[in-house]
């Protein structure tokens, strides 16, 4: 099993960028495919991007070019460089864990962090 644990939220303005971090325990960090995703209010939680043992990375449209997700088995964490935000990518990030591709399926879940992005 493994945990997961958030951080890098917070509140910006739109054009603004945010990383977020994510912390892995466990031994086989390196083994599992890592993933965001996040949930908007009064909205399903929805995948954002996915990055697999291998370091191949998938991203929704809505993101893609504007996010980067990223990982370092040496430190167990898995990133999400945020650039260019928009209104529209205010919700709750929550980062994942799972034994399948970049797609899924995830396993493991964290808590979550916010993210809101004011016009």
């Amino acid at each position: 099993q493994v945990q997961l644990v958030e951080s890098g939220g917070g509140l910006v303005q739109a054009g603004d960028s945010l990383r977020l971090s994510c912390a892995a325990s466990g031994r086989t960090f390196s083994s599992y495919a890592m993933g965001w995703f996040r949930q908007a209010p009064g909205k399903e939680r929805v995948f954002v991007a996915g990055i697999g043992w291998g370091g191949d990375q998938t991203y929704v449209d809505s993101v893609r070019g504007r996010f980067t997700i990223s990982r370092d088995n040496a430190k167990n964490t898995v990133y999400l460089q945020m650039n260019s935000l928009k209104p529209e990518d205010t919700a709750v990030y929550y980062c994942a864990a799972g034994f399948g591709s970049s797609w899924g399926p995830y396993n493991y879940w964290g808590q979550g962090t916010q993210v809101t992005v004011s016009s």
